[in-house]
C-alpha cells in the first residue's frame, strides 16, 4: 500500500532519526538489550495506522523481563522488543480509517483483544485469553521507530496533551481501572501501599473521583515525599519486616483518622496485602494491583467473616478516553511522574533501564525517539 497522502515515506521518516530502517529495542537474553531491524508488514491492513513512536514510559514489567525474562507465566523465548506505554504520530492510515489521519497524535493502547470471545462481548476484553499486548511474549513491544496497530486502539490526543502525556496514560489507566473496581468516591477513604508509579497515578485518580482523605506507605521516604507533594493527604514509612505490621497498622489508623473504605496493595508482597486485610474496615474493599508475589499465606478468614471484599486488577478496559480527559481537564497533572528522559539509543536504553531499575527518585523513567 502506498503511504497516505500528505505523509512521509519510510526513508524520509527514518532519516529524520538518523538510521536507514526501521529500529527496535529488543530484549535479547538476561539483561541484554539491542537495538535491531524491526521489520513492519510491507502494507497496513484496512482498520490500521502506522504510527512513529514519540515517546515511550519504562514499566516495571519491562525491567523484570530484561532481568529474568519471564513475568508470572509470560516468558521470553527469542529476542523481543520491549515497552509498552507508548504515544506518536500517525504517518499512514489504513483504507477504512476515517477517524485518523496522517500527522495526528495519539496514544496507543497496547493490548489487541480478540473481540470475539465470551469475555469481550461482554465487555471484559482486558480478561481476553487471546490478548495480544505489546512486549508480553511473543507480542513484540513499542519501542521503536514505528509501529502498526489498530486504529480503534490509537486515541487522538486532546490540544495541550503532550506526547510523553499520551504515553502516561498506560499506566494512568491501572489506577482509574483499580479506583472504578473499588468505586472510590468523595465517600472514600483510601489507603495505597507503594509509593511507585502506579500507586501515585492511583493516588491522583482517588483524588480525582473526589476521595477526601488519602494515605501512602512505603518502604522508601523518597517516594512518600513525591507522594506528599503530588497531594496525598499523609504517608507513611514501612519496614519490609513482618513484625513491624501491627505498630505500623496503628500508626495508619491514626494518621486516617477514621474508618479505611478502600485499601490498594500497589506492591503484591504477603506483608502488604495482610496489612490491607486487616485494616480495611468491616464491608470495605481491598484492591490488589501489585503482583510481586506468587505464592501467600493471608489471614483470609479474618477478612471473609468482616465482609471485606477482595477485588483484583488485571490491565484495564475502556479507560483511555477517561483518561485523556482527567489529563486535558488538569484534574490529574502526570508531568511531575516523569523525572527521568533519555534518547532513543542503545547506550540510552541500557542507561534508562538500569535507572528504572535502581529505584530510588526515579518514578517514570521516559524515552524521547
Amino acid at each position: 500500500m502506498a503511504p497516505a497522502v500528505g505523509s512521509k515515506s519510510d526513508d524520509d521518516q527514518l532519516q529524520s532519526t538518523g538510521r536507514q530502517e526501521n529500529q527496535g529495542a529488543y530484549v535479547c537474553g538476561i539483561n541484554d538489550l539491542k537495538l535491531r531491524p524491526y521489520k513492519l508488514p510491507e502494507s497496513l491492513r484496512p482498520e490500521q495506522v502506522r504510527v512513529r513512536i514519540k515517546a515511550v514510559g519504562i514499566c516495571g514489567s519491562d525491567v523484570h523481563y530484561l532481568k529474568y525474562l519471564k513475568v508470572g507465566a509470560y516468558e521470553v523465548k527469542e529476542p523481543m522488543v520491549i515497552g509498552h506505554e507508548s504515544a506518536g504520530v500517525v504517518e499512514e492510515v489504513g483504507s477504512q480509517v476515517r477517524h485518523l489521519a496522517p500527522g495526528d497524535r495519539v496514544a496507543l493502547e497496547p493490548g489487541v483483544p480478540c473481540w470475539k470471545c465470551s469475555f469481550c462481548r461482554e465487555g471484559l476484553y482486558n480478561l481476553c485469553p487471546d490478548m495480544a499486548f505489546f512486549a508480553t511474549p511473543p507480542v513484540h513491544g513499542s519501542l521503536a521507530d514505528q509501529v502498526v496497530h489498530p486504529a480503534e486502539l490509537c486515541y487522538k490526543l486532546p490540544d495541550g496533551v503532550s506526547l510523553e502525556e499520551g504515553a502516561m496514560c498506560e499506566p494512568l489507566s491501572v489506577g482509574v481501572h483499580a479506583c472504578r473496581r473499588a468505586q472510590v468516591s468523595p465517600e472514600t477513604r483510601v489507603l495505597i501501599i507503594g509509593g511507585g508509579a502506579i500507586g501515585l497515578v492511583t493516588m491522583l485518580v482517588a483524588r480525582a473521583f473526589g476521595s477526601p482523605r488519602i494515605i501512602v506507605a512505603d518502604t522508601h521516604s523518597e517516594r512518600l515525599t513525591s507522594a506528599k507533594e503530588m497531594g496525598a493527604d499523609e504517608t507513611v514509612l514501612v519496614s519490609r519486616n513482618p513484625e513491624e505490621m501491627e505498630k505500623e497498622i496503628e500508626e495508619i489508623r491514626k494518621k486516617m483518622g477514621g474508618p479505611i473504605d478502600v485499601s490498594c496493595d500497589c506492591v503484591g508482597s504477603t506483608k502488604s496485602l495482610t496489612t490491607c486485610l486487616e485494616i480495611t474496615r468491616s464491608a470495605g474493599r481491598v484492591c490488589v494491583v501489585g503482583m510481586r508475589e506468587t505464592d501467600m499465606t493471608l489471614p483470609i478468614i479474618t477478612a471473609i467473616s468482616r465482609e471485606v471484599d477482595i477485588l483484583g486488577v488485571f490491565r484495564y478496559r475502556n479507560t483511555y478516553p477517561l483518561c485523556l480527559d482527567l489529563i486535558g481537564s488538569g484534574r490529574v497533572d502526570v508531568k511531575p511522574l516523569i523525572t527521568h528522559r533519555y534518547k532513543f539509543s542503545e547506550q540510552d536504553i541500557k542507561d534508562a533501564f538500569e535507572m528504572s531499575a535502581n529505584g530510588g527518585n526515579a518514578i517514570k523513567v521516559m524515552f524521547n525517539l
